[in-house]
């Protein structure tokens, strides 16, 4: 797996496509903001949105092709993690392996910190 290291966040060049093909298919927005909210059965679930307007609050990195943000509260959270773009027969999307979390859930949706 190739991967585009920061020394706060990682991904992998297949995360960064990803990013990239939704971006143009929606076919405007400045990148994709990741964040985590309160919510599944362990507790926090990983969120994604297309930003249109940028905040204070982001951290930014800009990878190949697509900007990547992060608000503050959820830096924190995240710092250390690879973000991965997976394909596994019918099982496809976005994989957080984040050194912050302290349990998955079975499903791998939500996560304890």
């Amino acid at each position: 797996m190739d991967v585009i290291n920061s020394t706060e966040l990682n991904f992998s060049k297949s995360a960064v496509t990803h990013f990239v093909k939704m971006l143009d298919e929606r076919g405007k927005g400045k990148g994709i903001k990741l964040g985590i909210k309160k919510a599944g059965c362990s507790g926090y679930e990983y969120t994604f949105d297309f930003v249109d307007e940028i905040i204070d609050d982001y951290k930014s990195f800009k990878t190949e092709g697509c900007t990547i943000f992060v608000d503050s509260n959820s830096f924190n959270f995240l710092k250390g993690s690879l973000v991965d773009y997976q394909e596994d027969g019918l099982n496809k999307g976005i994989k957080f392996i984040n050194p912050n979390a302290k349990a998955v859930c079975g499903c791998g949706e939500s996560f304890t910190l």
